[in-house]
């Protein structure tokens, strides 16, 4: 079993930064691959920003030039640096890993959320 636990949101005014961060525990080999998405009230899940195992990243068009993924693989961390937040972005923050067991096998894992709000 996995467990991710995201840290970091909170109030924000528009125009403000905040970084959010997840580690990731329990079992498992490797993490392929951690993402950070977004849920606003009413819609669906997101992708914001992901980062597999090499650093390769990809970002939501929303979010590009915004915001900054980055991965720890020694601590098992990913941290999600947002900047110029807008009223949009308020939302639950979630992470989500891919990891591998000894075997080869995939897990995917959510966190528990971590809300984002930004005021004006």
């Amino acid at each position: 079993q996995v467990q991710l636990v995201e840290s970091g949101g909170g109030l924000v005014q528009a125009g403000g930064s905040l970084r959010l961060s997840c580690a990731a525990s329990g079992s498992f080999e490797s993490i392929n691959y951690m993402a950070w998405y977004q849920q606003a009230p009413g819609k669906q899940r997101e992708l914001v920003a992901a980062i597999t195992s090499d650093n390769r990243t990809v970002y939501a068009d929303s979010v590009k030039g915004r915001c900054t993924i980055a991965r720890d693989n020694a601590k098992n961390t990913v941290d999600l640096t947002m900047n110029t937040l807008e009223l949009v972005d308020t939302a639950s923050y979630y992470c989500y890993a891919i990891v591998s067991d000894a075997a080869g096998h995939n897990f995917q894992y959510w966190g528990q959320g971590t809300q984002v709000t930004v005021s004006s």
